[in-house]
């Protein structure tokens, strides 16, 4: 058996998580992680029949899963004429004691980004520098939640099918080694979406720091 979050629109709080015990199917075969998806899904959907769960990553059977993967779903807000990797954006931004932001990743594949060494290598996180807009790293899941968010809000088909969901899975999220989790971002765009503050919120630096500060131990 396995624990996994699920992460579910709430109108109480911006988030609501659902720790859901499942049968994990261990090997890197894909099969093996679909197979682990659907029990995950299964398990919540026990406790939550008639709820619509999606997962979102690149394991995903669901196409739109896969197109809100961070590893595959673009950002184009960032005032030059490329797009970039959401993943891809998130390393480059990062800034450290002891070096970044790496731009550089930029260009990298998000799976050579995320393992590069000097984030290992240059201490702690003290911000992001988003090509020079100057990012908090706390609460610490602020930044890549609004990249996140801002990413799909300004891709307004993706946008449309999201909102039909009600809870959100990632199956390599595990809260014991990261943070930030693309599963829990997605809930927290839909929370936005149907209590009627996401355009508010999302185009607002201020209004979506004050947010998400005043509400970190809600979704967190």
């Amino acid at each position: 058996m396995a624990i996994r979050p699920v992460f579910c629109v709430s109108n109480e709080k911006l988030v609501k998580i659902e720790v859901t015990k499942f049968t994990w199917f261990p090997g890197f075969a894909p099969s093996q992680k679909v197979k682990s998806i659907q029990s995950l899904h299964d398990s919540f959907l026990e406790k939550n029949p008639g709820l619509k769960v999606l997962e979102i990553s690149s394991k995903s059977t669901e196409k739109l899963g896969v197109q809100l993967s961070a590893f595959n779903l673009e950002v184009n807000f960032l005032n030059t004429n490329q797009t970039y990797l959401l993943e891809c954006v998130f390393q480059g931004s990062k800034v450290f004691e002891n070096g970044g932001p790496f731009i550089d990743l930029l260009n990298r594949l998000p799976i050579d980004a995320k393992r590069d060494t000097r984030l290992k290598t240059s201490e702690k996180i003290t911000h992001f520098n988003l090509l020079g807009e100057i990012w908090p790293n706390n609460p610490p899941t602020l930044f890549y939640d609004w990249l996140y968010i801002k990413s799909v809000y300004d891709n307004k088909d993706l946008l449309s099918q999201l909102v039909d969901f009600d809870a959100f899975t990632d199956i390599e999220f595990n809260p014991k080694k990261s943070i930030n989790c693309q599963a829990k971002s997605a809930a927290l765009l839909v929370s936005l979406y149907r209590q009627g503050i996401l355009e508010d919120v999302i185009n607002n630096r201020e209004n979506f720091i004050k947010l998400c500060e005043e509400n970190f131990s809600l979704y967190n």
